[in-house]
């Protein structure tokens, strides 16, 4: 009786907390730190780095240290020029604080997750109110997809940072009445140059065209006379500028490269063979936000028919931001899930204001959607406990399965139990708590399938430990970016990998860079390798080569082999 109590009581201060219309901006930002700093950094560096992505951002900024160049970006120890600095300069200042560790290579990625929600909720506390914000950033911080994604070392999630600072100041000073709009329009320019420098020219042309669009919805023509435009565009060439500058004095094919293979023909052709429909990022932003996602509806239909209510310019300016970025993407030949990650901060005040409203009119209009929800819910308790047993290549054991699918059954019974006492604020904590737990539980066992196929730290330690200085390491016929990483050592390729195309290219690589028939010469001579190859090429190789294989390792379908 006496847990029952306690429980009861935790209950209803929760109840009134999400509730509250005003509450202490220390109390919201407690929480909120408290939550979402344990859910981004709780054993952060428990995994070994995922390929590509994590093994990238870790060897360049290692190579920056260790060439001493922050201007030309190295990876194996060549010019690397798909992405500007700023995430690799930030990982390189990761390193100096924690060492060249996992945790380092993720650290400023889940820094700015945990940012990324502090901002939305300061930027929904302020065009809305308390509620509205801090509904907001709750959304936001239990989108697993944001979480999922804020943990892992990726560009995306620094811009999206980025990216929300920079559209979310311009919202707050083109506010009426706004006593900082000096500060916020600054702000707006700051961001968007360390955008252009985290991710290239999207960093200003999207907020540039969300400007545009938002003031030919609204006729605010007069913004532009309070923006700064020549002072805020000096102090955005001032921080983008000069590293663009010196780059391309150093290396007289980069503006080439960059602008026009990195960026036109990223985005007109499927050169770099990432070609998906143009539907894509529906359902992919669907689950990433889930289940949050049921509610966009909703959210949309209130900011249709709010154009007439005294928030109309920010709600309409969150969905500008929403819609225009889901679309440029969405017509783009090239596509990954993370490119998407700037949505979500748009999408998650829309709908902390919707479910805000929810709360007013005593589960009203949230009723049909809740229904919606629980028989998603129900289906999905089977479909995830079936899934280890009917996927192809599962990510899910059945142990994971069964977690997972009584973790949805809870969700369900949470929101059947709010449809029933039609408890708005119940249904939105219900959904919190139990996001909140999937995603802080359910990556361990997802991950540990993706570790199998994407790291190769097993056997990079095995070589590292054998190796001598003189040995050689050489990758047969693909790359695994986490390898020089590890071994801290360039790796030769064997068959040029596409991302080390342009740098193969730079200056004498032909000794790093082989075709197999070399490879075999070289493999025959006196020189150790040590050799990361596939189960599948071993055969080739065997019948190609005249010295024996020495097996070292294997990890999955990979294995480590030596000619000594």
């Amino acid at each position: 009786m006496r847990v029952a109590h306690y429980v009861k009581s935790l209950l209803n201060i929760a109840f009134s907390f999400v509730r509250a219309r005003q509450m202490p901006r220390a109390a919201d930002g407690a929480v909120l730190l408290l939550l979402f700093g344990f859910s981004f950094f709780y054993s952060l560096g428990h995994n070994p780095l995922l390929n590509p992505d994590e093994g990238r951002y870790a060897e360049i900024p290692r190579e920056m240290h260790e060439l001493h160049d922050f201007i030309t970006p190295h990876l194996n120890y060549v010019p690397y020029f798909e992405k500007p600095p700023l995430y690799y300069w930030l990982n390189a200042v990761s390193f100096r604080l924690f060492g060249q560790t996992e945790f380092a290579v993720r650290f400023f990625s889940a820094l700015s997750g945990l940012l990324g929600i502090l901002l939305t909720w300061h930027i929904g506390r302020t065009i809305y109110g308390r509620r509205e914000g801090f509904l907001g950033a709750l959304i936001l911080g239990t989108s697993i997809g944001y979480l999922i994604m804020g943990r892992l070392s990726i560009t995306d999630m620094v811009l999206t940072c980025l990216m929300t600072a920079s559209l979310g100041s311009l919202l707050l000073a083109s506010r009426d009445g706004e006593p900082h709009k000096g500060f916020y329009y600054y702000l707006f320019y700051a961001c968007m140059a360390l955008a252009v420098l985290t991710k290239g020219l999207i960093g200003i042309v999207l907020p540039a065209a969300i400007l545009i669009i938002y003031l030919s919805l609204t006729r605010r023509w007069t913004l532009l006379k309070e923006m700064r435009l020549f002072t805020g565009l000096a102090l955005f060439l001032l921080i983008s500028a000069p590293w663009f500058v010196l780059v391309s004095i150093r290396n007289s094919d980069f503006p080439r490269f960059f602008f026009i293979h990195e960026h036109l023909q990223r985005y007109l052709t499927t050169h770099h063979h990432r070609y998906e429909s143009f539907w894509f990022f529906i359902p992919v932003l669907f689950g990433c936000m889930f289940p949050w996602s049921c509610f966009f509806p909703s959210a949309a239909s209130r900011v249709v028919r709010g154009l007439k209510n005294t928030d109309k310019d920010s709600s309409l300016f969150l969905a500008v931001w929403a819609v225009l970025i889901l679309c440029f993407f969405s017509f783009s030949h090239s596509k990954l899930v993370p490119y998407i990650l700037p949505v979500f901060p748009a999408l998650a005040l829309l709908t902390g204001k919707t479910f805000s409203l929810f709360m007013d009119d005593a589960f009203k209009s949230a009723g049909i959607t809740a229904r919606f929800l629980l028989v998603l819910l129900l289906g999905g308790v089977g479909g995830v406990l079936l899934y280890p047993f009917l996927a192809s290549s599962p990510y899910l054991n059945a142990t994971g399965g069964a977690i997972y699918a009584i973790l949805v059954l809870i969700e369900a019974l949470c929101v059947s139990y709010s449809i029933r006492t039609r408890n708005a604020a119940g249904l939105f904590l219900g959904l919190c708590v139990i996001t909140y737990t999937q995603g802080v539980v359910g990556p361990k066992y997802i991950f540990d399938k993706i570790i199998q196929e994407r790291s190769v730290k097993e056997l990079a330690l095995i070589v590292k430990e054998k190796m001598r200085p003189e040995d050689k390491v050489c990758s047969y016929g693909f790359y695994m970016q986490d390898m020089p990483y590890y071994i801290k050592k360039r790796v030769v390729c064997v068959d040029v990998p596409s991302d080390l195309e342009f740098g193969s290219t730079q200056g004498n690589q032909s000794s790093w860079f082989l075709d197999y028939v070399q490879f075999y010469r070289l493999w025959d001579s006196q020189d150790r390798l040590f050799t990361l190859i596939y189960d599948d090429d071993i055969g080739g190789l065997r019948k190609a080569v005249k010295t024996p294989i020495r097996y070292l390792g294997r990890k999955g379908d990979r294995l480590i082999v030596s000619n000594r």
